[in-house]
């Protein structure tokens, strides 16, 4: 029986997703909680790898489960078992040929970042502390280069290569929230997939085109050149928010709370 997971996790503590020897990954922590739950091995797979920081409030992953335990009942049996820094918000029974990777056909990250006159306590884990403020005209002027589909090559880490690197961008969206001392930023893509650090390189670019530098997005599609582009942000700022599929896994709870 093949089983599919909806997931929340906070990063901070985590090497990222994939196991590591010797390091504490969230795919380990499930592993281990399985193993522990069912006395039996699991291979838990997620819709794609989040890096060591970086946090996920709907992440979808899959097993194959072996032993009498009911599809939705997987949920809260594993949350008796994990951490309070990850827990399974629902899991439901999916056919034998999902692919939790190769059926994605949107996904939603947000980055956060904040400006205030000293580090937010509140803040820290989640959202990243600017140097200035931003601009938020500017910043939505040249989010909308980003719309539809072009070659993302410029648009991750330096050494990565991946079989492709056309995606489409369908929206993105930029807020900000006033705090008690100062204001938080919040940038929301969501896209039909995304490269290695892609978000946190536009979250970067649309930053310090906020504040002050020439856009660099233009010469970036047209060159493939990482250097047209601004600098990585960390991934604290970064949560992958929503995977989408063409079909609802767990009986529409993961729609209920549309990001845009």
């Amino acid at each position: 029986m093949r089983v599919a997971l909806l997931i929340s996790y906070d990063g901070t503590a985590f090497s990222g997703w994939q196991v590591q020897p010797g390091r504490r990954t969230v795919q380990g922590v499930l592993e281990e909680a399985y193993r522990r739950m069912t006395g039996k091995e699991a291979r838990i797979t997620a819709s794609g790898r989040t890096d060591a920081g970086v946090h996920a409030e709907g992440q979808v992953a899959v097993f194959d489960a072996a032993g009498p335990i009911p599809a939705d009942r997987y949920a809260p049996c594993f949350n008796t078992i994990l951490p309070d820094d990850v827990k399974v918000l629902a899991s439901a029974r999916v056919d034998d040929a999902f692919d939790v990777t190769g059926d994605v056909v949107r996904k939603t990250y947000c980055y956060r970042a904040y400006h205030a006159p000293a580090v937010l306590p509140l803040r820290a884990r989640y959202a990243v502390r600017l140097q200035a403020e931003p601009d938020l005209s500017r910043m939505r002027d040249a989010a909308q280069l980003l719309l539809g589909e072009h070659d993302f090559a410029a648009f991750r880490a330096v050494g990565f290569t991946s079989r492709t690197s056309v995606r489409t961008i369908y929206a993105v969206r930029i807020e900000r929230e006033s705090l008690i001392c100062g204001d938080e930023y919040t940038i929301t893509v969501c896209g039909s997939g995304f490269l290695y650090n892609m978000v946190r390189i536009i979250a970067g670019e649309l930053f310090a085109i906020g504040c002050g530098k020439q856009e660099g997005i233009t010469q970036a599609f047209a060159t493939g050149k990482r250097e047209c582009l601004a600098r990585t942000m960390p991934p604290d700022g970064l949560t992958l928010c929503r995977v989408e599929y063409d079909r609802l896994l767990f009986g529409g709870i993961e729609s209920e709370h549309g990001i845009f």
